[in-house]
């Protein structure tokens, strides 16, 4: 892996206490720099254990085999089991984890989470868990005005667990414009869901 510590363009890497991560990837054009992402945060965090769950729409950008081989654990189908199973997904990861990730998150997957559905394990473990949910949504052209966005924004903010770390300008592939909004550094995730932590744990 390439080490990334020293990346002039990152800066320090935040101060990260997590060490079960899961980092949800939806189908955003973003999920491309995944593996990038993925590297950093195993150079950097090496005492964190990484879980990857990958939408089927994710998959358009991404590949499960490069998620795997980048996270030295296998990049697993945000899907209901076609077999019959003996744990539920669901409740293993909420269990298992300390802190979730979820980028890039398409305005689909924003508003499915806000609107309090549960139709894939990591949606329903998203709203059953109490662990810090940093969430990085990458949107179209006009979608952090649109109306279904500052909805859903809204409501994710009400949960305690969740925070939403705002979306940075970026180039439109199909305008060709700095019209769209793009999910945040990772590095600005991670010290989001940092910040959610320490709010939490701070005595009243």
């Amino acid at each position: 892996m390439t080490d990334l510590r020293s990346h002039p363009e990152l800066g320090e890497i935040p101060v990260f206490t997590g060490r079960r991560l899961v980092l949800v990837v939806t189908g955003a054009l973003s999920a491309a720099h995944t593996p990038f992402w993925l590297n950093w945060l195993r150079t950097g965090y090496p005492e964190t254990s990484l879980r990857v769950l990958t939408t089927r729409s994710a998959g358009r950008f991404v590949t499960r085999q490069a998620l795997t081989s980048i996270s030295g654990t296998v990049a697993e189908p945000d899907e209901w089991p076609e077999e019959p199973a003996a744990h539920a997904p669901h409740v293993e990861l909420a269990e298992w984890a300390d802190t979730f990730v979820v980028s890039p998150a398409t305005l689909n997957f924003c508003s499915r989470l806000a609107g309090g559905l549960a139709d894939s394990p990591a949606v329903l473990a998203l709203q059953c868990t109490t662990a810090p949910v940093a969430v990085a949504p990458s949107l179209p052209p006009g979608g952090l005005t649109s109306w279904a966005y500052r909805r859903a924004c809204a409501a994710l903010e009400e949960m305690p667990h969740v925070t939403v770390v705002p979306p940075v300008p970026g180039l439109s592939t199909t305008t060709g414009r700095r019209d769209a909004a793009l999910s945040a550094p990772m590095p600005s995730v991670i010290a989001a869901a940092e910040r959610l932590r320490a709010g939490r744990e701070t005595p009243s």
